[in-house]
């Protein structure tokens, strides 16, 4: 009876070892992600339609209609100050001749004691009168840059909301989409949840003495040889699986998602 046991206890032993090293795990998609608008506005087309499918393109359309036309007529007059920033930069380069040409005048006439006082005083209103345009002139040109300046980050917001209103993805299954054509959204909320399913990933918690050379063994997935491969893992005990550390692995050519598969390290 002894020795029966001894042998009893031995082969728990062994089960609990080898079921030690099985784990079970659900195949996720690599990555989900979930779109929130980033922009208010009615929403003018959805695809809803098609939810369940791999899509590219836009998927939600926010109504920029106002912002496109704002931005032209930006830009036009981006164009408009432009234009009087060269013309008034032609200009100055005169008016500077002229204020010079009317100072050296007056100051040639000045000390001159045949010239009479109003004609002193009238050459001195003429070169007054020429800085003041020059001045002005420059002023003109300071206040149109100040302007451009102004118009380019206007037109870069309103490229920014226009780009935002169109919410777009590449190559990504469609999880679910949250609006339709007519509702309005408001910054914040969500649109819709996108997937990569081009690769899976399963996520298992081991212990300590499980981690000990992981990196080193093969995984078998249902009892096969698999491709798969350790993408991460964390080095601090998981907070809901006391003493378990978290491994996400990446799985590539997945047949079938939300499937529970069998996993192991040899």
């Amino acid at each position: 009876m002894k020795r029966i046991g001894i042998f009893l206890l031995l082969s728990i032993v062994s089960i609990n070892r080898l079921l030690a090293g099985e784990h079970f795990a659900k195949i996720e998609p690599l990555k989900s992600i979930t779109i929130k608008a980033e922009a208010s506005g009615e929403v003018l087309k959805s695809l809803k339609e098609r939810e369940g499918e791999v899509v590219n393109g836009v998927i939600v359309q926010i109504d920029d209609r106002l912002n496109k036309k704002d931005l032209q007529s930006t830009l036009e007059s981006l164009k408009l100050v432009e234009k009087m920033i060269d013309l008034n930069s032609k200009m100055v380069a005169d008016l500077r001749k002229n204020m010079q040409k009317k100072k050296s005048l007056y100051e040639r006439v000045a000390p001159l004691s045949s010239s009479s006082v109003s004609q002193k005083d009238a050459l001195y209103a003429a070169y007054v009168a020429a800085k003041s345009q020059y001045s002005a002139t420059l002023e003109k040109i300071l206040n149109l840059k100040s302007q451009r300046v102004s118009l380019k980050q206007r037109i870069d917001l309103l490229r920014d909301t226009i780009e935002k209103k169109r919410v777009t993805v590449s190559n990504s299954y469609l999880y679910r989409l949250n609006v339709e054509a007519g509702e309005f959204v408001t910054v914040g909320m969500p649109l819709a949840t996108v997937m990569n399913i081009q690769k899976g990933k399963l996520t298992l918690y081991l212990s300590a003495d499980e981690l000990e050379g992981i990196k080193q063994k093969q995984i078998y997935i249902d009892g096969n040889k698999s491709s798969a491969t350790i993408k991460k893992i964390w080095r601090v005990a998981d907070t809901k699986y006391i003493s378990s550390y978290r491994v996400e692995i990446e799985v590539p050519n997945v047949k079938e998602f939300s499937k529970l598969v069998k996993v192991e390290f040899k």
